[in-house]
């Protein structure tokens, strides 16, 4: 079990991998890496993923400010871009059914230092997909910095936790209504 926040369902090669938001954090920094398993097609995955542009689908009373992260797939969500809001960070890039990387702002990043994310999608078995997401956290030189930085990897494993598996019930859940469609109909 790992004490230190930066892990969460990861395997140890999805923590040594290579994602987008590695090279995003000049200074010296840590990654904090958590997956999760969903059945449901990577294309269906990165859908609800886009909806991260408008609601944290995590505990909706501190990360919405109490309203709820919507539980249906919008139609009318806007492309992509760089530089459009993607939860507290800017999207950085994004390659369609495989990755949105994001990069916090230079205001956040004055307060809290700088970070990046990458949530990546890729196929697992014949319908299936794994969802990694890792965080780049600039590690701060002094001791006070290094403990904010400890208590922001356990906040954010507590969030993202429950983000990540909201995620995966409501893939799992449009890919099962999208197999019983003519069916149940």
């Amino acid at each position: 079990m790992d004490l230190s926040g930066r892990v969460w369902g990861a395997t140890k090669a999805e923590r040594s991998a290579s994602y987008p938001c590695d090279p995003l954090v000049a200074a010296r920094s840590e990654g904090w890496t958590r997956a999760v398993d969903v059945a449901a097609p990577p294309g269906l995955v990165f859908t609800w993923l886009r909806q991260l542009t408008i609601a944290p689908y995590s505990y909706d009373w501190v990360g919405f400010r109490g309203r709820k992260s919507p539980r249906v797939l919008l139609p009318a969500l806007p492309d992509l871009s760089l530089g459009q809001s993607f939860l507290v960070f800017e999207i950085a890039g994004f390659t369609t059914d495989e990755h949105i990387t994001g990069v916090l702002p230079e205001a956040l990043a004055a307060r809290h230092g700088h970070m990046a994310v990458s949530y990546t999608v890729r196929p697992r078995g014949e319908t299936g997909s794994r969802l990694v997401v890792k965080v780049v956290a600039e590690t701060g030189a002094t001791a006070s910095r290094r403990l904010r930085r400890r208590l922001l990897a356990w906040g954010d494993l507590v969030m993202m936790r429950k983000q990540l598996l909201t995620l995966k019930k409501l893939s799992e859940g449009s890919a099962a209504s999208a197999a019983a469609g003519p069916a149940a109909g």
